[in-house]
């Protein structure tokens, strides 16, 4: 069994055709456990809406990813066990506390972050962080 910590970056291309949509669901494999904080219940949702309201995605397709989300194999954890880590991690790193609630999971856990957001992991790649990040374009086949 692999255990990854998925971000809202990752699991919107879940339910949209995005680049590295495929990439993305094959963390949806049977032997394959996703976790993520509870943020992410707010913060996919907030992408789908900025979608629709920018024309970019029609209501009905967003309600419907929205009700996916809902149901969707991941396994939540409270922010309120993160959310000072988080914040130190955002000190240190210079990126928001909002993603750095994933690393903050992805290092309580002890398994990597799979995000599809590219300036964080661009900004996190080859600092002491970078152990804990998987870029989603490098998910393989079978991961």
């Amino acid at each position: 069994m692999s255990n990854y910590i998925v971000d809202a970056s990752v699991v919107v291309k879940w339910f949209l055709p995005e680049p590295f949509s495929d990439a993305a669901r094959r963390l949806r494999g049977d032997n394959i456990h996703c976790s993520s904080p509870d943020l992410l219940l707010l913060e996919a949702p907030n992408v789908l809406w900025k979608h629709v309201i920018r024309g970019n995605l029609d209501l009905t397709t967003a309600r419907e990813a929205v009700d996916a989300l809902s149901v969707a194999p991941i396994r939540v954890h409270g922010a309120d066990s993160l959310f000072a880590e988080a914040f130190r991690l955002a000190l240190e790193t210079r990126r928001s506390v909002y993603d750095c609630t994933y690393l903050a999971l992805a290092i309580q856990e002890d398994c990597p972050l799979v995000t599809a957001d590219r300036k964080f992991y661009d900004a996190l790649k080859t600092g002491p962080f970078s152990t804990r990040l998987l870029w989603v374009g490098d998910i393989q086949e079978t991961a």
